[in-house]
């Protein structure tokens, strides 16, 4: 793509398409298919437990086959995209989610269903890098990019919350087959637009072979790791699995590192990793999805066991949490962008959000969704907001095109990381801590209809302290880390211009 006019504002591509936009609705949708299938069926699994006769140690497996898949395979699925092209890996990634599906929607069996969600999970390992490189290399003008990114981050920050929503309404009024089923039409549009309205970007291809060495060594790292925090929730985190699990998954991604620093076509090239603001945005990422992921579990239980929601209404609850992400990364972070450094976007964006679960933890058996519970998901949804934009923008900026597949699966593989590790450690930090709270207060049978639910809510506010802690965190790597200028007065604005002229 060349440049055309230059203005004060930076550069406009001469040959931007015409129909970009609609593009953007098209990569908008399948990312928010992909991100909300990652909770859609939570809600759906007493259901789908019920009917297929799963045990209660196995049912971990219809979200955790899901999470192992998506979060061990990107960094694969971000290079395949840069090899083969992003257009074609995004269509492949559609079709096979479709059929994937399809098959969970149909199973037979908890076996079947739990194979449909890995399979689920590998299409989507695919799909989410192709579309966020697309995004990148559509939309290259710094105006149009904090539009662009400001949509995508919105989808990224409330899909999950969409995904109860949706999950609720299906499971009342069809039933929990559907919460899969509903991939297959979205899957179609979204194949049927990518035809019509996306190209492929120059930066792709070549001679370059795949770093099958690299993709064992990365993905059987990462796939060890969030397999060891998902078997920690009912084993324990000093049970020998679980310890060797961990053991070996550092083992493998130290490996890794050292491979990627002698192979000839690496699979994750570390000059992306080493630049600063990259490496910032992808470690706020990773933290804010731990607090958030673990949040969404414990309130959907919150309220539909302890305050008596149907699904639906829990499902709605969420919709102010939605509605505060998409303003705060469409109306405030995607208009600021361009005038403010991003960390001063994502530290109050992060200090919002733990402010939010800081009012979380004095909720109680008893608490008011509108007095105590509304105002937190405001805050909370808000922060997101304006954090998830900047870290979309900031970590793809100024990334070669024939690396943009892979930086798009890293950010994409913190996030799915993120949340993996999240449901893991706070669910055992709340199982624990209510546990003890109903040995040290329980005295007899005629107690437990009071101390057991006073028990799991004050689990449920201890793990959400340290979803807070994390938050805070976060917080303090954004301010740190991410030095990066406004796009039109800084490196990156620059980056994105020799992006344009590649």
């Amino acid at each position: 793509m060349s440049i055309g006019r230059t203005g004060e504002r930076g550069p406009v591509p001469a040959e931007a398409d015409p129909r970009r936009w609609w593009g953007l609705v098209v990569i908008a949708l399948a990312q928010l298919m992909v991100v909300l299938d990652a909770t859609i069926v939570n809600i759906a699994l007493p259901s789908a437990q019920a009917a297929l006769h799963m045990s209660d140690g196995n049912r971990q497996w219809v979200i955790t086959a899901y999470t192992l898949a998506f979060g061990g395979l990107l960094l694969l699925g971000g290079r395949i995209a840069d090899l083969v092209g992003r257009k074609r890996t995004f269509v492949i990634g559609l079709i096979g989610f479709a059929l994937a599906s399809a098959l969970g929607g149909a199973a037979a069996s908890s076996g079947m269903l739990f194979g449909a969600r890995a399979l689920q999970g590998v299409f989507a390992a695919v799909l989410a890098p192709s579309a966020l490189s697309l995004l990148t290399t559509t939309f290259t003008d710094p105006r149009e990019r904090g539009k662009a990114f400001g949509i995508y981050g919105a989808l990224a920050g409330s899909g999950s919350a969409i995904g109860f929503i949706l999950g609720g309404l299906l499971t009342e009024y069809l039933n929990w087959r559907w919460c899969l089923y509903v991939n297959v039409p979205i899957a179609i549009i979204a194949v049927l637009g990518a035809f019509a309205l996306l190209h492929d970007r120059p930066g792709h291809g070549g001679t370059a072979r795949l770093d099958v060495p690299g993709a064992v060594l990365g993905c059987g790292g990462l796939v060890a790791v969030v397999y060891g925090f998902s078997e920690a929730e009912p084993r324990g985190w000093t049970d020998p699995l679980v310890l060797a699990l961990f053991a070996v998954g550092i083992v493998l991604l130290a490996v890794f590192v050292w491979w990627q620093n002698r192979a000839p076509d690496p699979l994750l090239p570390l000059h992306i990793v080493r630049d600063r603001n990259r490496a910032g945005c992808f470690l706020t990422m990773l933290l804010a999805v731990i607090g958030m992921f673990g949040l969404f579990l414990f309130m959907t239980y919150y309220l539909q066991v302890i305050l008596g929601y149907s699904p639906v209404r829990a499902g709605l609850a969420f919709l102010p949490l939605t509605a505060a992400i998409i303003i705060g990364s469409t109306q405030i972070s995607a208009r600021l962008l361009n005038r403010v450094a991003p960390r001063l976007l994502m530290v109050p964006g992060m200090l919002l959000a733990c402010g939010g679960l800081l009012l979380l933890t004095r909720m109680t058996v008893h608490s008011s969704y509108t007095s105590e519970i509304l105002p937190a998901l405001l805050l909370l949804g808000l922060g997101m907001g304006l954090t998830f934009m900047p870290v979309f923008a900031t970590a793809t900026a100024g990334v070669a095109p024939r690396d943009s597949g892979v930086t798009s699966a890293t950010v994409n593989t913190a996030q799915q990381v993120g949340g993996s590790i999240g449901t893991a450690l706070l669910n055992t930090v709340a199982t624990t801590s209510a546990a003890a709270y109903v040995t040290a207060h329980l005295r007899g049978p005629a107690d437990r209809a009071t101390v057991v639910p006073a028990g799991v809510v004050h689990g449920y506010t201890v793990a959400i302290s340290w979803a807070a802690a994390v938050m805070l965190l976060a917080a303090v790597v954004a301010g740190l880390m991410v030095t990066a200028k406004p796009p039109r007065h800084g490196v990156p604005g620059k980056a994105q211009v020799r992006e344009s002229v590649g």
